[in-house]
């Protein structure tokens, strides 16, 4: 395999990797490092000056230096692309290979074909998912089940559009390194699948579309947008062919939505409601300010309370004044031999997504095939024969900082049955995330890695914040551990903990926890356990 100067593969080469890690491949990965890991690192390090404001007292508000932006009302970002125009249901989940031949079998408009927040990005992994994906855009794709033998393959005449979520500006990748440093995980992400997939998207009638997460601020999208250009020119591709999509999962973000869309709008695609990272991001942000903002248990925590409407309501007024698609939040569910779980399930799913449709969304998400037709139901009673509601401009919205602030009106207790979900739940995240697998079923839902984010950083907030739970109960180191040994106890009746990841699993859950420094992401330590 011929490797470009200053690049270096750390990683094993598997069977096939060399249609993926390919010389040109290879080489945007290093174009975009040199030119623009600088500047990634410097808006890392901005995040972690904001927290520290947030801590001695700072706050949030729109930026009155893009007041400009805001206030015109002439700029629209770019029309709709082909696949992108009719988005009622989308399906999520990882680029493993069943998992993408469900997908594409769904009926869903669009697939997010998922290397962020549902995929363990063990080496394998990455290059495997890539993989899936040029088979998937070539239509070749099928699995047959080593255990089983059942066999897999793409059996839909409608195939949704895929688009990619490449990894977040703040997760690494230790297996490819550009002069001898790692490189961005979400740029190599996309560099591969640009430069494997993308003209072969362009001759489909599609293109190369993305899922942009875990942004904090408008010149993090301005990376993401000279990201963009720079591959499209070294692919000689028209700028503007790649769309992204930005979730809005971030409380910074939350004030700089009309900003996003303004550094990507040649690009953009739209935004969507990321509602769980959006609630952990909460809780990091002003971790250590719990009379302010300390939620309740995390399923308490519904998305009609005050400051979770808010974020809503002003999403999809911000993306029809300009032009862009706003899509709805993740309905985890997942179908259950249980009739009355899935009797529970599909009704929350239909209260939820009605609630979006009737408020202007032109689609949201499901975790689960399952899931699909209830989720259109719901969109196609408000659509109809329309593909969307850009034309539902929401002038009746005003929301303010303040709306978006006010936490504390958040209804619900912190319960010790609340603090014990948090720990079983994350401790079985953990082990499944170090195994290599990024979606899990917990307790009948899809589970990804913004579970498990809420989780932990509501133990870590509720025990340095001292909170009295309850039944009375002061949330200690000792009440945490013992409660986490009580936990594992439950597990272990269910499951054989002597395989698999639970003795690494529970350490590492216990030290995050526990931990007098607060880790920013729980992926980024966990990535440092595995090979």
């Amino acid at each position: 395999m011929h490797v470009p100067k200053g690049v270096e593969i750390r990683g094993p080469l598997g069977e096939r990797f060399d249609e993926v890690l390919t010389p040109q491949a290879l080489e945007l990965v290093a174009l975009l490092h040199r030119q623009l890991e600088g500047r990634r690192e410097h808006l890392l390090a901005r995040r972690g000056e904001r927290v520290r404001e947030f801590a001695e007292g700072g706050t949030l508000d729109f930026l009155p230096d893009t007041r400009v932006i805001r206030e015109d009302d002439s700029w629209r970002v770019a029309s709709p692309a082909p696949g992108l125009v009719d988005r009622r249901v989308e399906i999520t989940g990882p680029t493993e290979r069943k998992m993408t031949i469900n997908a594409l079998n769904s009926g869903a408009k669009v697939w997010l074909a998922d290397h962020e927040d549902a995929n363990t990005p063990l080496w394998e992994n990455v290059v495997q998912g890539q993989l899936n994906l040029l088979d998937a855009v070539r239509g070749t794709i099928t699995h047959t089940d080593p255990g089983s033998g059942k066999h897999y393959a793409v059996t839909a005449a409608d195939q949704p559009t895929i688009v990619v979520r490449p990894r977040g500006w703040h997760l690494p990748e230790k297996h490819l390194l550009v002069d001898g440093t790692r490189t961005s995980g979400g740029l190599v992400d996309y560099a591969l699948y640009l430069v494997t997939c993308g003209r072969l998207q362009l001759d489909r009638g599609s293109g190369p579309y993305f899922y942009l997460p875990k942004m904090e601020s408008h010149l993090e999208a301005r990376l993401w947008n000279d990201a963009f250009n720079i591959g499209q020119d070294f692919l000689g591709i028209p700028r503007g062919t790649i769309r992204a999509t930005v979730l809005i999962e971030t409380y910074p973000a939350a004030f700089e939505m009309e900003e996003i869309l303004y550094e990507l709008r040649d690009h953009s695609a739209g935004l969507n409601a990321g509602r769980w990272d959006y609630m952990f991001s909460v809780i990091k942000s002003f971790r250590t300010r719990g009379r302010e903002f300390m939620l309740p248990d995390r399923n308490s925590v519904t998305m009609t309370v005050p400051f979770m409407r808010a974020y809503t309501e002003l999403l999809v007024r911000t993306c029809h004044r300009r032009g862009a698609h706003a899509i709805g939040g993740m309905a985890a569910f997942i179908p259950s031999k249980d009739p009355a779980v899935n009797e529970n399930a599909f009704t929350k799913l239909k209260e939820d997504k009605t609630r979006e449709a009737g408020d202007g969304f032109d689609g949201s998400w499901v975790a689960h095939p399952g899931m699909v037709e209830a989720c259109r139901e719901v969109f196609d009673k408000v659509l109809g024969k329309k593909p969307n509601q850009l034309d539902r401009l929401r002038g009746d919205v005003h929301v303010t900082a303040d709306q978006l602030l006010d936490v504390r009106s958040t209804p619900g207790e912190i319960t010790e049955q609340g603090l014990r979900s948090n720990i079983s739940v994350g401790i079985q995240y953990i082990e499944s995330w170090l195994r290599g697998m990024g979606a899990v079923g917990i307790n009948n839902l899809m589970e990804d890695a913004a579970t498990a984010e809420i989780s932990r950083s509501q133990v870590w907030q509720w025990l340095h914040n001292g909170v009295v739970l309850s039944n009375g109960h002061q949330v200690t180191r000792d009440l945490v551990e013992r409660l986490i040994q009580e936990e594992m106890g439950r597990i272990a009746e269910r499951t054989d903990i002597t395989q698999g990841r639970w003795a690494d699993a529970r350490a590492m859950f216990t030290e995050i926890s526990l931990a007098d420094d607060y880790a920013e992401f729980l992926t980024l330590p966990a990535y440092e356990r595995m090979p």
